[in-house]
């Protein structure tokens, strides 16, 4: 076929319900930044010594990209897929030695009076390279041993982004396991992954030995479901509890002092073993399974602390507190949140009016054409404005899905879900953020936030999903 007809040809089945989403999302963002940062000194939308003028020329660079994706030959994605994720795990471990510290974290390259942030093109690379892999033939995840390959492809980047440290930006990469239940993984690796950020949760806000008979509970229900012999179960408990309230005499009689939660894992341990030499005689199904994650649960609970005090940077650990209740700081690490609530509460219904927003007039939230340009959103368009702004996300998230199914490869349908997860997974966390229902993690709202990289990452990776599905019919990897 002709070059000048595959293009023409390319460029009519491209997806215009998309790409006009994609432009209205730009648009609205980018007068938004106007909005958030306003001077009175420099009116003009295009001024390029203020944000909003900067803002003009990446969404000019974003278009460019996006033409010269569709310019590309198709297979060069597919061929150069762990070509570009290598190239995107060797700008993490470079920027860790020459990248520039940027708010505690060595996370950007500086070149000249613009800074690169090579965790936002990771994502690209990361992508491709789970898409790359799980369009192998024979590929199943269906037990542990599969996942290896795809949680290192997902984990090596998050690992490198943490070491900067920016742990928000690492937690992004997690969402694309939501690819692997897509392409066939067993529901009961989420089911665990929830079960683990409900019990870290609920490990920071309640006491250890409640958590613990909670978690005993939970085990002793399962037991008396799937046993053949039911009294078994009540046998356990109850030797349990007899021991438990033996050692607690013992301990309260001669002053020992032994902590409680000791006393019932002493006691645990003992019944535990007695029920499992039981269930092992007469075969009872996953006895060893459930009690190894009963007793995986109570340690996992008892490494929360650790984790919580030693690997989360002390803002984080504020914020977190904060989100939970634990803390109050309004004038402090709370401030950004406390005045971003205030800013959209006062939008009303229909808002204050364009460039009317007086939290954001007179800079009373921090970042708020970065990271809170949400707030911006809600005070001066009000209720009607982020109701808007919230449907062209996720009738973009919606149209990305169906486009990925109707993908005629592997390797293009679960590249299409993994732009959708991400999508997803910064629009939850940061509005969520901006209202007071996420700690406040640093991440950007896609199309909207301030900034060269996170908006050409986002429009490179949408894009190459154009491209892909405008070749759909063509396209078999």
């Amino acid at each position: 076929m002709d070059q000048n007809v595959e293009n023409k040809t390319i460029w009519a089945n491209a997806d215009r319900m998309t790409i006009i989403l994609f432009l209205l999302l730009v648009f609205i963002g980018w007068i938004n930044i106007y909005a958030a940062v306003f001077n009175d000194h420099h009116q003009n939308i295009l001024d390029f010594s203020q944000r909003y003028g900067k803002q003009a020329l990446w969404i000019l660079a974003a278009c460019a990209l996006a033409m010269a994706i569709f310019i590309i030959d198709i297979k060069f994605f597919s061929f150069f897929s762990y070509a570009i994720y290598g190239i995107s795990i060797f700008l993490l471990m470079a920027v860790l030695v020459l990248g520039t510290k940027v708010n505690g974290a060595r996370s950007w390259f500086g070149l000249g009076g613009f800074q690169f942030q090579p965790s936002e093109f990771a994502k690209v690379g990361t992508c491709l390279a789970l898409s790359k892999y799980l369009s192998k033939f024979n590929v199943k995840l269906d037990n542990f041993k599969s996942l290896y390959i795809p949680f290192a492809i997902i984990l090596t980047p998050a690992f490198l982004i943490l070491l900067q440290p920016d742990t928000g930006s690492a937690l992004v990469f997690l969402i694309f396991s939501l690819v692997l239940y897509r392409e066939g993984m067993n529901g009961s690796f989420l089911l665990l992954g929830l079960m683990i950020v409900t019990l870290f949760i609920f490990s920071l806000v309640a006491e250890k030995l409640f958590i613990i008979l909670v978690l005993i509970g939970i085990a002793a229900l399962v037991f008396f479901i799937i046993s053949p012999k039911k009294k078994w179960t009540f046998n356990a408990l109850i030797i349990g509890g007899g021991l438990f309230a033996i050692l607690w005499g013992l301990d309260w009689f001669f002053s020992l002092n032994i902590e409680t939660y000791f006393i019932v894992l002493i006691a645990l341990g003992f019944s535990g073993i007695w029920y499992l030499i039981l269930a092992l005689k007469d075969k009872i199904p996953n006895a060893v399974l459930i009690l190894s994650v009963l007793l995986g649960s109570i340690a996992f609970t008892y490494s929360v602390d650790f984790v919580f005090n030693n690997i989360l940077e002390e803002h984080q650990r504020q914020r977190v507190n904060i989100l939970l209740g634990r803390e109050t700081d309004p004038q402090g690490v709370g401030y950004n949140v406390n005045q971003s609530q205030i800013a959209i509460g006062s939008g009303g219904l229909l808002g204050k009016g364009f460039l009317k927003g007086t939290q954001t007039k007179y800079n009373f939230v921090p970042e708020q054409s970065t990271d809170f340009i949400f707030c911006t959103v809600g005070e001066e368009w009000g209720f009607v404005g982020t109701f808007v702004v919230i449907g062209l996300f996720l009738s973009l998230l919606l149209r990305i899905i169906y486009l990925a199914e109707r993908q005629r490869s592997t390797f293009s349908r679960t590249y299409g879900y993994g732009l959708a997860a991400v999508l997803f997974f910064h629009l939850i966390v940061n509005v969520g953020m901006t209202i007071g229902i996420m700690p406040v993690i640093g991440i950007p709202l896609p199309f909207f936030s301030y900034g060269g990289s996170s908006l050409w990452s986002f429009t490179v990776m949408l894009f190459i999903f154009i491209r892909m599905d405008a070749s759909r019919f063509d396209l078999l990897m």
